[in-house]
């Protein structure tokens, strides 16, 4: 009876060390995965319905391994819901590892220098990867123009909070660090010459120039006379115009219509990246008054309406 139970026990240790071994062989043998993909792992999924959803996709043999190896490691009650992005030939064990890790994969969405509100609120409403509807609000210029990190499922009101911090941030400390002598009362003024000259010129090294000429007009009460303020008023930035701007269009009776009122617009005509803030809170002192495009997508300035005049013959001679 003693050898008995002596060799049921050596069975059982024996049987116990090649199941042992047989798991650890499938918890770290390379998935036969040559290239890398993804797997989500949804809100609410038991370990069964894992093990199942592993063995379907030839992650394991069998669904019974699965649940054995993430009791023995733990896993089944550390799971975390998301997209997880797998490399080739990952074992099972780093693949459990990962889906209980909260690594998941990070999506981008860019919101460009000089969208409108209403352009970024649509880039927001149809991105696959976010969720719900939208009920945040969002003013023109209140919109930092930003590439945001999200995981899938991330709300989009979300976004659009992360977006209306980061330009209330961004203005305050320019605003702090602008040059004491420029003519603007408040933060709201310079996010709105901002947006002019955001508008005016994607060339960063123009855009202090672009500046001065809006700040040496404003300062002799000069009308600014800058198109995308006209194609602002008559479209309030919710589509691109989609043709060139006529003699009529001038004559477009909108506050927002600089050449019919002076000063600025009543308030932002886009939203304003940081350089775009920066050269506003920091002009050149120029004694430029005009300027125009020179053909090669810059812009020629000017001291004189004579000047400028002879500009307008060169660009419309290129």
């Amino acid at each position: 009876m003693k050898k008995l139970l002596v060799y049921l026990f050596l069975i059982g240790v024996l049987g116990s060390l090649l199941c042992g071994l047989y798991l650890n062989r499938v918890l770290f043998k390379p998935l036969p995965y040559h290239t890398p993909f993804v797997f989500e792992l949804e809100k609410g999924t038991s370990a069964q319905e894992l093990a199942i959803e592993l063995t379907k996709r030839n992650l394991v043999p069998h669904p019974f391994l699965a649940r054995l190896a993430m009791r023995f490691y733990g896993f089944d009650t550390h799971l975390k819901a998301g997209e997880y992005a797998f490399d080739p030939q990952m074992s099972l064990k780093s693949i459990l590892e990962k889906l209980t890790s909260g690594k998941v994969v990070m999506h981008r969405l860019t919101l460009a220098e000089g969208l409108t509100s209403a352009q970024m609120l649509n880039l927001i409403d149809t991105n696959d990867f976010l969720s719900g509807s939208i009920t945040e609000t969002a003013d023109e210029g209140e919109l930092f123009p930003e590439t945001y990190t999200f995981a899938k499922g991330e709300s989009k009101n979300n976004i659009i909070k992360k977006a209306k911090k980061q330009m209330h941030k961004t203005l305050h400390t320019v605003w702090q660090q602008k040059d004491p002598n420029i003519p603007l009362k408040n933060t709201k003024e310079l996010l709105i010459l901002a947006s002019l000259i955001e508008k005016e010129t994607g060339i960063n090294a123009e855009r202090t120039k672009v500046a001065s000429v809006f700040y040496n007009r404003l300062k002799i009460n000069m009308l600014l006379q800058t198109d995308p303020t006209v194609i602002y008023a008559l479209t309030m930035g919710h589509s691109d115009l989609g043709r060139a701007l006529t003699r009529k269009d001038l004559k477009f009776d909108s506050p927002y219509n600089t050449y019919l009122y002076p000063g600025l617009p009543p308030s932002p005509i886009c939203n304003p990246g940081l350089k775009a803030l920066t050269a506003a809170a920091h002009p050149e002192d120029t004694p430029y008054f005009y300027f125009v495009a020179d053909g090669k997508g810059g812009h020629r300035f000017a001291k004189t309406l004579a000047e400028h005049n002879q500009n307008i013959k060169l660009w419309l001679n290129n």
